[in-house]
């Protein structure tokens, strides 16, 4: 497989299990559902569809986004790293050359930086906590990764979750089967999933039929 058709999956992998795992942990708040469809009919309305344009009004939706980044980063061990020279990080030796692996994973639910660090609450990424963002330059969030190393796919990814997201919310209302619970259950891998596929039954919640041609 050549590197662009590597990529393009990692790309594409990515994205759907990122926007997978936002709709698991939404389903299983409705408050957050109701909260992110509000915003959603105010600034979009029901007579309209989500257009790329309309994704940078919607903060709440973007909080939703960075706190399922949060809690389910796409790679739970980043990209690994090499060394340059033998340097020293923490007290410990790194040899110059050795693959190194950064559990974000893990960082991302420590509780000594993250307040009830395993629930999922979009709201500690607005007003008072709105400084964690994609640079990379707060080592307690960066899903992306940090330095000049980053992920060159950010601005794609972020539009591409946000459109996606906002359309799936806009346009339906979701249920669970009867009797059932989202299971939040992680795969993990180079690129991490939902153990069990998500399981969801939209009806649809726009007034016009012509608008779901």
């Amino acid at each position: 497989m050549d590197l662009c058709r590597i990529w393009s999956w990692v790309g594409t992998e990515t994205s759907s299990n990122a926007v997978e795992f936002a709709m698991a942990e939404i389903m299983s708040k409705p408050e957050v559902l109701r909260k992110a469809q509000e915003e959603l009919d105010e600034v979009i309305g029901k007579n309209n569809m989500v257009q790329e344009s309309d994704i940078n009004k919607l903060p709440y939706l973007y909080a939703i986004m960075k706190e399922s980044l949060r809690l389910h980063p796409v790679l739970p061990l980043l990209v690994p790293h090499c060394p340059s020279q033998t340097c020293t990080v923490g007290g410990y030796t790194i040899p110059k050359g050795v693959r190194v692996f950064v559990n974000v994973w893990a960082i991302h639910r420590d509780p000594k930086v993250w307040e009830n660090p395993l629930e999922f609450n979009p709201e500690r990424f607005l007003n008072s906590c709105s400084k964690w963002d994609y640079a990379g330059s707060d080592l307690s969030y960066f899903p992306f990764g940090s330095g000049r190393r980053s992920c060159a796919g950010i601005a794609m990814a972020e539009r591409m979750f946000m459109f996606l997201l906002a359309t799936l919310l806009h346009c339906f209302d979701w249920k669970l089967p009867e009797r059932k619970k989202p299971d939040l259950s992680e795969k993990f891998g180079i690129v991490i999933k939902l153990k069990n596929p998500l399981v969801v039954i939209p009806a649809p919640r726009l007034p016009d039929p012509k608008l779901y041609e």
